[in-house]
């Protein structure tokens, strides 16, 4: 049997001259690709050209702590009042002196028989004058001794209350001793002062915002910049090469089925229809050419990889 193979390469389309067939031994020769090999080099390229900028940076702030002042120091004075200690002492009151005492005279009461009048004698009518009458003429008159006797009148005395000492009075001198008066005294320690008193200054922690850099305009040149790419190069392949290949009356379902499974586990899924459809040819394709096999034909190098046999 006869065919012609149409096989994509990095060239283009490369239509394969026919097979040739050993059906008895189910073992063809057919033309198959032989992938191209590729080399993967570095190449730095231009990214972006230089270029200038002009750029605008904002003015810049931050949030501090700052201590604002909000009272002046100041110097206060007050008063300290004097300071008093309480302290005993002895005032003379009384100085010492000498007292002189008079002792009284002692006197008692006695009476005493005191003579008021001597005794005299007087002369009184004698009874036979007594109621006789004299004449006018005086012819009746007698002497004195014809008509009075004498009389003696005793001594006249009067009984009189004195007084007499008895023990005549006297002086005592003697000492009294100053008399002394204990007082409780306020006696002065320290004055009364003024006293100056340093107020510190006060201050209030604020949040404030602070400039740190003002807002301004700057060109900015901006070099080129450059990337490094990876390329794959070339480096040989795209050719074709006659391989040992199953031939096509051995491809039978059951033998595209056994395929079709194995290229699912070697991760090419493809669904197990028994059909060597579009899909099919795609995930073999992509097998072979990741293992660095002829590409295009069902070779036994790819049958062994994918451990199909064929009965």
């Amino acid at each position: 049997m006869n065919i012609k193979l149409m096989i994509m390469t990095a060239a283009g389309v490369v239509i394969l001259g026919p097979a040739w067939s050993d059906e008895a031994l189910q073992r063809c020769r057919a033309p198959v690709l032989i992938p191209e090999t590729f080399e993967t080099v570095t190449e730095q390229v231009l990214d972006q050209e230089e270029r200038t900028e002009i750029r605008y940076s904002p003015a810049k702030y931050e949030t501090v702590q700052e201590k604002v002042r909000v009272r002046e120091a100041a110097t206060e004075y007050r008063i300290v009042p004097a300071v008093y200690e309480s302290v005993t002492e002895q005032v003379l009151v009384r100085p010492e002196r000498t007292e002189t005492h008079i002792i009284p005279a002692e006197y008692e009461t006695y009476t005493e028989q005191v003579l008021v009048r001597q005794a005299y004698t007087t002369w009184k009518l004698k009874d036979e004058v007594i109621g006789r009458s004299v004449a006018a003429d005086g012819s009746a008159e007698g002497s004195a001794g014809e008509v009075l006797t004498p009389v003696d009148v005793p001594a006249e005395y009067k009984t009189v209350t004195r007084t007499r000492v008895v023990t005549p009075g006297q002086s005592e001198t003697r000492i009294v001793a100053a008399e002394y008066r204990t007082l409780v005294k306020q006696v002065l320690v320290e004055p009364a002062r003024i006293e100056p008193i340093e107020v510190p200054a006060e201050y209030e922690t604020i949040q404030v915002e602070r400039l740190v850099s003002p807002a301004r305009e700057e060109i900015i040149v901006i070099p080129a910049t450059y990337r490094t790419v990876e390329k794959r190069v070339v480096t040989g392949g795209g050719t074709a090469e006659w391989r040992d290949v199953l031939c096509e009356a051995a491809i039978t379902p059951k033998t595209i089925k056994n395929v079709q499974s194995a290229l699912t586990e070697a991760g090419f899924a493809v669904e197990e229809d028994g059909v060597f459809g579009p899909a099919t040819r795609t995930a073999l394709e992509g097998f072979q050419r990741e293992r660095g096999f002829g590409v295009g034909q069902l070779t036994y190098e790819t049958l062994q990889a994918l451990g199909v046999i064929i009965d």
